[in-house]
């Protein structure tokens, strides 16, 4: 093919060659991953939305019955309840970051000693295994022989029967929710504080900061975009509270309909009740929660994390 246009009259004009593409190279490589998401994602998110336009029959089997699963939804008390709780649960949690902050700071001091000990302790429980954390807290919270207890009754507070309580159950594992991620964002916060120039922090000595004034003013700006991650994550993984709120109350806890969170409400309908259209209308709604609270997160980071 010739390589120039012959406009009569006038000099031939060069044609830009054409490029050559990639092939299917790439494609091969990406194949597995996107047929992972593909089969193992999208279509049980796929299955699960028309599965809730469904209702389930006694001996399997499936009718579309269109909004009836939302409309009863909307409706169901245990939907409000659930969510209440999941957003009180995911608050608690929230805590972790600036009491991390605090003792990440800390630990970055110079000349602390044994810091690398201090942040393996605290990591541990991260790692420990959900059952076992819980069948610990169990034991604290014994409304009987509790160590909690104990320790109140030494100054005088009756406690209650934590995990049996309404109000007070949803709370005691919150604060076990809380402890458990401490020592990620610990670990997290760590690595950012360690990306902090210390000539910003001899600048502000020789302005005359005091360190308060440095804490607030050099290291909580630069760690903002490591703090946004960490409430992305821990409020992602909050609203799916389900096994550690499990282990602990225990499934014949007379107090789990009044405590229960989002996904143990879509548990109870899926797998207790065996009404799979209805709990699959309720996975579609926590996954929309999910995603907005992501997304809104996503938006308004840009107002105040540093360089977001």
């Amino acid at each position: 093919m010739s390589s120039q246009v012959q406009v009569p009259g006038s000099v031939g004009i060069a044609r830009r060659p054409r490029r050559r593409g990639d092939g299917v190279w790439p494609w091969l490589f990406i194949a597995p991953l996107l047929l992972g998401i593909g089969v193992f994602y999208l279509w049980p998110i796929a299955q699960t939305v028309y599965y809730s336009f469904t209702t389930f029959g006694v001996f399997g089997g499936s009718t579309f019955s269109g909004l009836d699963n939302y409309r009863q939804l909307v409706t169901d008390p245990s939907l409000y309840r659930s969510l209440l709780n999941t957003l009180l649960y995911t608050l608690i949690v929230l805590l972790n970051i600036p009491i991390a902050l605090y003792l990440a700071s800390l630990m970055n001091m110079p000349g602390l000693r044994f810091a690398s000990v201090y942040r393996v302790i605290y990591f541990l429980p991260f790692v420990a295994m959900p059952t076992a954390v819980a069948f610990v807290w169990r034991i604290i919270y014994n409304g009987d022989f509790g160590v909690l207890n104990y320790l109140l009754g030494l100054v005088g507070i009756n406690g209650p029967y934590w995990i049996s309580t309404p109000g007070a159950a949803i709370v005691a594992v919150a604060v076990v929710g809380l402890w458990s991620n401490l020592g990620f964002s610990i670990i997290v916060l760590g690595a950012g504080l360690k990306t902090i120039p210390q000539e910003l922090y001899e600048a502000a000595q020789l302005d005359g900061a005091s360190r308060w004034r440095q804490f607030r003013s050099v290291t909580v700006p630069l760690l903002t975009p490591t703090i946004a991650f960490l409430v992305i994550i821990t409020v992602i993984t909050s609203l799916q509270l389900f096994d550690l709120l499990y282990a602990i109350l225990g499934s014949t806890n007379p107090t789990l309909s009044k405590s229960m969170s989002l996904v143990y409400f879509f548990y109870r309908s899926g797998f207790v009740t065996n009404d799979k259209g209805y709990a699959a209308a309720i996975a579609v709604v926590i996954l929309f929660i999910i995603g907005a609270t992501t997304a809104v997160q996503f938006r308004l980071q840009r107002r105040w994390v540093h360089g977001g």
